[in-house]
């Protein structure tokens, strides 16, 4: 199985299906405390980037509600001070990356373009949302699943390796403030491109 396949297989279309309920945007309030217990218990400072991993549809209406999440965002920019731009990935997958030193207004954005998709139709092309934070050992990111409605860690290291006890350090202290994934063959590794830093990169 491919990189390609497995994602859509873990995020995707067997999420879809071992899915427990709905997923709702509003657990990623759920970062809103979380990213606090990150740098006060943990030492972790946030990355000020995040991003919502989305599978696209080739029709109009879908491109019409991407444009809709870019003119919300455009509109908001002001007020919260959010970047944001829209790319695609070497995998086929497409990211609203969101840029903002105020985690909560971070959050805020993401909730606002997630929503966004729900609302006209596509919540079932919303594949995760990335939050980023790094300490001195490297990066690390909470993951959601939209499909699974939980999270899980992802601490990747140079040569693709991960980072099995730095995961496991983030699951046990975020247990109980986050919806955590408990069945680990959904921790899916969100690997950047050779040349990139981030998942979406």
């Amino acid at each position: 199985m491919g990189l390609l396949d497995g994602l859509r297989a873990v995020l995707g279309l067997r999420a879809e299906t071992d899915a427990r309920r709905d997923a709702d945007p509003d657990d990623l309030f759920g970062m809103s405390t979380a990213y606090l217990t990150m740098e006060a218990d943990l030492g972790y400072d946030s990355a000020d980037v995040g991003a919502l991993c989305f599978s696209g549809v080739d029709s109009r209406s879908f491109r019409d509600a991407v444009d809709e999440v870019e003119a919300i965002l455009e509109a908001g920019r002001e007020e919260t001070g959010t970047e944001f731009s829209v790319s695609s990935d070497d995998h086929g997958y497409h990211w609203v990356v969101l840029e903002d030193d105020n985690p909560e207004d971070l959050i805020t954005s993401m909730h606002f373009a997630a929503d966004t998709f729900i609302e006209h139709g596509y919540g079932s092309r919303l594949l995760a949302a990335v939050f980023a934070y790094e300490d001195r050992d490297g990066p690390a990111y909470w993951i959601y699943s939209f499909r699974r409605g939980a999270y899980y860690p992802f601490a990747p290291r140079p040569g693709r390796e991960r980072d099995s006890s730095a995961e496991f350090t983030l699951e046990s202290t975020l247990d109980g403030e986050l919806e955590i994934e408990r069945e680990k063959e959904y921790w899916y590794p969100l690997w950047p491109s050779s040349g990139g830093t981030h998942p979406w990169e």
